[in-house]
């Protein structure tokens, strides 16, 4: 996903807000480092589209205050599936 700059951040910040998502998700779904994303949407969103830029700051915001959520979620079903396929042996 290379191109002009600004096109990508635009994209990005749209996409952040559309679906909700993650800096690790979006960097994946567009094949750019998570580095890129973030320095996209703080930095050079902010100057093309202050709006967009505060929409998918919020998102961004709600992710990071929430992910000590999901890291314990995914613990929790990381070890119910190894008891569930050491219990099948």
């Amino acid at each position: 996903m290379k191109g002009i700059v600004e096109e990508r951040a635009m994209l990005l910040g749209q996409y952040i807000v559309e679906n909700q998502s993650t800096v690790r998700a979006t960097a994946k779904k567009f094949n750019i480092s998570k580095s890129t994303v973030h320095k996209d949407i703080s930095e050079r969103l902010k100057t093309i589209n202050y709006k967009l830029y505060l929409d998918a700051k919020k998102v961004l915001e709600k992710n990071k205050k929430e992910r000590h959520i999901r890291g314990g979620l995914a613990t929790k079903n990381k070890y119910k599936l190894k008891k569930q396929i050491s219990e099948n042996k």
